[in-house]
């Protein structure tokens, strides 16, 4: 694998650290997430082995589910807002991944004891989810300006879809929610539908959104998020509890 920049294990426990410059780790904007890649995933839940991620999870489980978190913004946000929880960033682009990994290595070590209980791992959630999580076991999932996959020939491949849904519904507990936001009209449009079609979900009031401490954070947390706030775009946010 060709990586510009520093490799998770190539960083020195005793060599200065310095959070990671994402020019270094630039890669396209959208991965085939059809495509036969190659990822390490487990047979079964239990197969996995998590403290290799969070040194200090003991017998804890991960609670909280960013999909597709990009170069993990809004995962650093879930983390320094929920200390007591466990939050994993899920992406499939290797280098935007290996960014995420540096990114939490430094600023665990920037910040002695902070940190730990958020991590990233690359993988492709549409294939693997349910080999990493048993069923009921996440409070949160976040899937926050997903590829939009314009094309119709391509809307298969958009993280919401019947199919996957069912997936959510067997790895969230009762309960649990689905947190969205996209600069795309055509798409928020696309993830209601199905997601409110589908009988395992209901969708939150206004009221009940704007009651959620994290609405606001899904606006600019991310980088997508910031970079929609720079170009004046619009955005489009919903949430789904588990019924």
């Amino acid at each position: 694998m060709d990586q510009v920049g520093v490799a998770p294990s190539s960083i020195s426990p005793s060599a200065p650290t310095k959070l990671p410059q994402k020019r270094f780790y630039r890669q396209r904007a959208h991965s085939n997430p059809i495509a036969d890649h190659t990822f390490d995933y487990p047979a079964h839940p239990d197969d996995y082995d998590w403290s290799q991620h969070y040194p200090t999870i003991g017998d804890r489980l991960v609670e909280f589910a960013d999909i597709g978190c990009g170069y993990g913004g809004f995962l650093v946000t879930l983390g320094e807002m929920y200390p007591e929880k466990i939050a994993v960033g899920m992406e499939i682009r290797v280098k935007v991944s290996d960014y995420v990994m540096d990114r939490v290595l430094a600023l665990r070590k920037l910040n002695e004891g902070q940190y730990q209980n958020i991590a990233c791992i690359r993988t492709n959630a549409m294939k693997y989810l349910t080999n990493f999580f048993r069923k009921g076991q996440l409070e949160k999932m976040f899937f926050l300006y997903p590829d939009p996959h314009f094309k119709k020939a391509k809307h298969k491949w958009r993280i919401i879809n019947s199919a996957l849904l069912s997936e959510y519904s067997y790895v969230l507990r009762q309960g649990g929610l689905i947190y969205t936001i996209t600069d795309v009209k055509d798409l928020h449009e696309w993830m209601c539908k199905h997601i409110e079609q589908h009988p395992a979900f209901v969708r939150l009031t206004d009221d009940e959104v704007k009651g959620d401490v994290l609405s606001e954070k899904l606006l600019d947390s991310s980088e997508e998020g910031k970079k929609v706030t720079r170009n004046k775009g619009d955005k489009f946010v919903a949430i789904f509890r588990k019924i």
